[in-house]
């Protein structure tokens, strides 16, 4: 039995999906809110952030927006909390936090 990927939620029985979710094609993932499963996060000081831009390529989870050439806030709904975006920022920009916020 194959299920539409805009129906599945955490009710979905699993009879409903199959194994690994491998129907689904790449991309599905802004469906889910995947940023459930963060334990670290990642914090935002705009007024430290120089535009550069650096962070948001680097982003596997496309969790920082940006829009006419200045990034926003975190998606926090596909964040991760890898914190490869605090790794490379050269002005401390972006603070790592234990825990979700």
């Amino acid at each position: 039995m194959r299920t539409d990927v805009h129906k599945i939620n955490e009710q979905t029985p699993h009879q409903e999906l199959t194994e690994g979710l491998m129907m689904f094609a790449g991309g599905t993932s802004k469906y889910f809110k995947t940023g459930e499963w963060r334990t670290n996060t990642p914090v935002f000081h705009a007024d430290l952030c120089k535009q550069c831009l650096l962070c948001a390529p680097v982003c596997p989870d496309s969790s920082i927006p940006v829009q006419e050439s200045k990034r926003g806030d975190f998606d926090y709904d596909h964040c991760k909390g890898c914190g490869i975006c605090a790794a490379v920022c050269p002005f401390g920009a972006i603070e790592m936090k234990e825990g979700r916020e």
